[in-house]
């Protein structure tokens, strides 16, 4: 969807955060929004959060400015790098995170059980979906051999990750691989204008807070230059992408969202499991799908959670 109107997933997705809207009482001013309005989970937060520091990109100046104001809390929502921003800035104020790879790999927590310190949130298992996305990938374009793998090079971890476990899938599948590093609305335009000469026979677009942000450029350049991608969350899907599968982002908001209300009610970080995913969504935007000329098998509709007519 374009021209400025609100998916059917976002609204949802307004209405799940709603476990924030108790505290709006006590609340007397905004300490932040999100610093650009294009990241979802950020500008869907309730208004007047008067408590809690919405935090999104990684710049280190804001979220410095952001402890300085001493909210109750921080929402760290723009993935690893605004994760490990809000570590880097405080050791008090409570963080609740929402990342794609293992925190104790990324030294945001101890352990998942037992957190320790000022920070806890959501494993968002994004990046380990690797093999499931490209075989999903596989059974709707059946002719796949040649996979563009779209990246983000400034979310180091995150596609360093993803680009490994592209590679052993494909290995598996007996697919070629190319990854295209772009990390901005003018690199992901020149991507799509080589990936247009080269022909790859699909894309898988890996997670990372920039690309969610660039969602609606992403879905519209590989319908413009009719060429197959499958993403890492609905919200690719609901703005017009082929194919989507990866952890329900509501579900995961939603959670954020009652974390931050049990600290604001005085529970620690410390004494909050960092919790997993426990539901996964195929989502497949048939409009989308006519439109490249593609016939969606039953097998697929049969095992999609929602199919965007």
């Amino acid at each position: 969807m374009s021209g400025g109107r609100t998916s059917k997933g976002e609204a949802e997705l307004q209405r799940c955060l709603m476990p924030l809207e108790v505290f709006e009482i006590e609340a007397s001013r905004i300490v932040r929004r999100s610093p650009r309005d294009l990241d979802i989970p950020c500008k869907q937060y309730p208004r007047a959060l008067g408590q809690v520091g919405i935090y999104c990109w990684p710049n280190k100046k804001a979220v410095a400015r952001e402890v300085r104001r001493q909210p109750a809390a921080i929402a760290a929502t723009g993935g690893v790098p605004s994760a490990a921003a809000a570590k880097a800035a405080t050791t008090k104020i409570p963080v609740v995170f929402i990342v794609g790879e293992d925190p104790v790999k990324l030294g945001l927590v101890a352990s998942l059980a037992r957190p320790d310190g000022n920070l806890t949130g959501i494993n968002f298992f994004s990046v380990e979906l690797a093999a499931k996305r490209l075989e999903l990938l596989r059974e709707l374009v059946p002719r796949t051999a040649r996979v563009a793998v779209l990246v983000n090079p400034a979310e180091a971890a995150v596609t360093e990750t993803t680009v490994r476990d592209v590679q052993a899938a494909a290995r598996a599948m007996g697919l070629q691989i190319r990854v295209v590093n772009a990390g901005s609305s003018r690199e992901i335009t020149a991507a799509f204008a080589t990936l247009a000469s080269e022909r790859p026979d699909a894309i898988f677009v890996g997670p990372g807070s920039c690309l969610v942000s660039r969602r609606v450029q992403l879905a519209h350049l590989a319908t413009r230059h009719a060429i197959p991608a499958v993403y890492p969350g609905r919200v690719f899907a609901d703005v017009g992408g082929l194919m989507s599968y990866g952890p329900s982002l509501i579900d995961g908001y939603r959670q954020v969202g009652i974390y931050v209300g049990r600290i604001l009610k005085g529970a620690k970080p410390s004494d909050l499991p960092v919790l997993q995913p426990s539901k996964f969504e195929l989502v497949i935007n048939a409009e989308t799908a006519g439109m490249l000329a593609l016939t969606v098998p039953p097998s697929l509709l049969a095992i999609a959670d929602e199919v965007i007519e």
